[in-house]
């Protein structure tokens, strides 16, 4: 499978896109179910809408926890994880092993 035929196969399925921000320490965790094929933002979810004070990689936890719900009430069980250039370390990890927990395969 060349390089081309990945990126097109992954163009098929729903983007889970973590929101890139210049200060991320700074700003809460926002995530989004994106269908490029269609240019839709199909689901949204962010730290912002969570009322409880805690760790921010226990906020990072709900907020994938939230965006799988939401996602899988729209229909989407497989996406492909767009961690925006972020490391796959701490929010970005929870985020993501939350929303595998919750249901979503990527």
């Amino acid at each position: 499978m060349n390089s081309v035929t990945t990126v097109y196969a992954a163009l098929l399925k729903v983007r889970l896109n973590v929101l890139a921000w210049q200060y991320f320490a700074l700003r809460p965790t926002f995530t989004l179910l994106i269908d490029d094929t269609n240019a839709k933002t199909l689901a949204a979810a962010s730290s912002a809408e969570v009322k409880d004070k805690a760790a921010k990689s226990d906020l990072s936890t709900k907020v994938g926890s939230m965006i799988a719900e939401k996602g899988i009430a729209k229909g989407v069980k497989a996406v492909v994880f767009d961690r925006g250039g972020y490391r796959y370390h701490g929010r970005v990890k929870a985020l993501a092993e939350a929303a595998r927990a919750a249901g979503l395969e990527f």
